[in-house]
């Protein structure tokens, strides 16, 4: 590591890339932090190494990743891969692990792209060995081309489609896709699709997806409710409501998905506000026009921000650098203006179509919040929904006051995979709104931390000053 960098990167994905390029083009000494191996982020996960998996299944879309991967290790921003962060400060201070060794390193900005996270798809048999999500089903294909033959893959979101539909490309059969957007969705959806036709190459490429598996032969079971997942000590069916009617597939794989949602544990740990999104059921940190949070300095952007896609947070990205270099006055406000109007233009027509889809593809609420008191909500600590519904009832108002209770968050996944369904759990238990009963509370590590590592902590002792405000 060298100097104290003008701009600090969370994340190497489609935003973490974009705003490191804008930034160093504008002269800025900038440092990214990426815990994976390589740049690219979830989608464009080994976009550099390609695997068994190559464009011909993973899509054009996936493909155009590799313009900016290369824009990126090209821009002279200083790029360190397998570096966990574990802390931000309010004050710009990036706590980092790489190769064993923590690091504090003060940053004049700092642009958190963490990205998302796979919505929690809390039913009967999730915590089942051979239960995953779809989105890591993607991960082991796009990084090794492994794949599971004959799996049936649940929920909803357009994500769930794609995936299958690159499934099928590379030869992998696919037992059955359950398919839960209940059928009031497609109503409710409807005043939003008028905008969503602005952008209709969108639509027909999800459409074709949909073509592909039919035509391939794939059971497409619509308007599918009440899934289980059931076997003895590891998944072997999955069960479902259909037409009024009980069903059961055989199955040994089952991926579930229910959309995504923004990754807020680090931007929570920093204590920026965040505000709950009716719309995406899911909390989202609150941002200006630039990625600009409350927190002077600290900036987020792509999909951690507010879920859009590949294109929209490579352009969201782009937005919180301009933002970032005029913090740290690299340019002035009219500058940031000028550059950024024709950008922010192309972000909205880019979210044409996400009113529609996340009408249309919002999970419905008992997908989210289990009606079976023994369904685990917490898998780091077993906690089940029965038994935070008795902890509301003996007077728990909060996710955080819950923790006291019955330990639910306080697993190494620090919230990660039970928040949303806690909150949900809690608001429904007392009859107040999600935004009224709240969220967990992050504090630093977010990420685990080795004792011996805090121990030997090297303080920030690089030269240049303190390059922020």
């Amino acid at each position: 590591m060298t100097a104290r960098p003008d701009i600090a990167v969370v994340g190497a994905g489609p935003a973490g890339m974009a705003a490191a390029v804008a930034a160093a083009e504008a002269g800025a000494h900038v440092m990214v932090f990426d815990e994976q191996p390589g740049p690219g982020g979830q989608i464009y996960r080994a976009i550099e190494t390609p695997g068994p998996a190559g464009d011909a299944v993973l899509g054009a879309d996936y493909a155009a990743g590799r313009g900016l991967s290369r824009a990126f290790r090209d821009s002279g921003a200083e790029y360190l891969p397998g570096a966990t962060v574990w802390q931000v400060s309010p004050d710009r201070e990036v706590g980092v692990s790489v190769d064993g060794r923590a690091r504090i390193i003060k940053a004049g900005a700092v642009i958190v792209a963490g990205g998302a996270l796979e919505r929690p798809f809390p039913i009967p048999g999730w915590t089942l060995p051979g239960v995953m999500t779809a989105g890591a089903a993607q991960i082991a294909l796009k990084a090794s081309g492994l794949a599971a033959a004959d799996a049936v893959f649940a929920g909803t979101g357009p994500l769930l489609y794609l995936i299958v539909d690159q499934y099928l490309k590379a030869g992998v059969p696919v037992r059955a896709v359950l398919e839960t957007t209940p059928w009031s969705a497609y109503l409710g959806a409807l005043p939003r699709l008028p905008g969503a036709l602005l952008r209709a190459g969108k639509l027909r490429q999800g459409l074709g997806y949909i073509r592909a598996i039919r035509d391939a032969g794939v059971p497409v079971i619509r308007g599918v409710s009440g899934l289980a997942v059931a076997g003895d000590g590891r998944a072997e069916r999955v069960a479902y409501t259909h037409g009024g009617h009980r069903h059961e597939i055989a199955a040994e794989h089952v991926f579930v998905h229910q959309g995504v949602v923004p990754n807020v544990n680090l931007t929570r740990s920093i204590g920026c506000r965040h505000d709950w999104d009716p719309a995406q059921a899911c909390w989202r940190v609150a941002t200006d026009a630039w990625g600009a949070t409350d927190v002077a300095g600290i900036f987020a952007a792509g999909d951690g921000a507010h879920v859009g896609g590949a294109e929209a947070a490579r352009l969201g990205g782009q937005l919180a650098a301009l933002g970032a270099l005029c913090t740290i006055g690299r340019i002035d406000a009219a500058v940031r203006n000028n550059r950024g109007a024709p950008i922010q233009h192309a972000l909205a027509w880019e979210l044409r179509p996400r009113p529609f889809l996340d009408a249309l593809y919002r999970p419905a609420a008992a997908d989210r919040v289990p009606a079976g008191d023994d369904v685990v909500v917490c898998r780091c600590e077993e906690v089940t929904a029965g038994e935070v519904r008795a902890t509301a009832a003996l007077g728990c108002l909060g996710p955080n006051q819950l923790k006291s209770f019955c330990r639910a968050g306080m697993g190494p996944c620090q919230g990660r995979l039970c928040a949303l369904t806690v909150t949900e759990l809690l608001a429904e238990a007392t009859g107040r709104p999600p935004d009224a009963v709240g969220d967990f509370r992050r504090r630093p590590p977010v990420k685990p931390l080795r004792l011996a590592e805090l121990a030997a902590l090297e303080p920030d002792d690089t030269d240049g000053g303190d390059a922020g405000p």
